[in-house]
């Protein structure tokens, strides 16, 4: 016989049953594997001119990214998620950078912090890539010269959000499945 305050539950939603004996939580694999990978994103910081100065100040007690599952920033490419290109990228520094984004492992994820890194911000140089998104692909865009670090975090969180939409086990297992068949 059923409760009268008993709902039905949309496969989206996370369920909790106080009845049932211990915590049990009923979710899909996708949404687990994204909330997981979302809430322990680890930048690599590609600090290349004056916002990489921004980078550290948001990195700071002040900012607390913490509190967003990012304060571990790692200097080792395959040990990061998310690249943040802050920066003027010159042509000399690019193949650095693609070098360290191909390190990555997948799923990963790019943010190009400031105008010089979106655009080649005010530098019309023969030595200035015109856009870090001519050489790898960025998911974020951070604009300013230099962005504020509360910019910065809305781009992480930006990130964050791009995550949660993703079909973890299709997108990212792709060959897994193919292989299977």
């Amino acid at each position: 016989m059923a409760d009268s305050n008993t709902s039905t539950l949309s496969p989206i939603h996370a369920a909790y049953d106080s009845r049932v004996e211990g915590n049990v939580v009923f979710t899909r694999v996708d949404a687990a594997m994204n909330w997981m990978r979302k809430n322990s994103l680890w930048p690599m910081p590609m600090g290349l001119a004056c916002c990489a100065i921004e980078l550290m100040a948001t990195a700071s007690s002040r900012f607390d990214v913490s509190r967003f599952g990012m304060e571990v920033m790692r200097f080792s490419p395959r040990q990061s998620d998310v690249m943040i290109v802050a920066g003027t990228v010159t042509y000399k520094m690019a193949l650095a950078v693609k070098r360290i984004w191909d390190q990555m492992p997948e799923p990963k994820y790019c943010i190009a912090m400031g105008a010089c890194a979106s655009s080649g911000g005010m530098y019309r140089s023969y030595a200035v890539l015109q856009g870090i998104d001519r050489l790898i692909p960025v998911d974020v865009y951070v604009s300013g010269c230099p962005p504020r670090p509360e910019a910065l975090i809305d781009g992480l969180l930006k990130v964050q959000k791009k995550i949660e939409t993703e079909k973890a086990t299709a997108d990212q297992k792709r060959a897994f499945f193919e292989n299977a068949i």
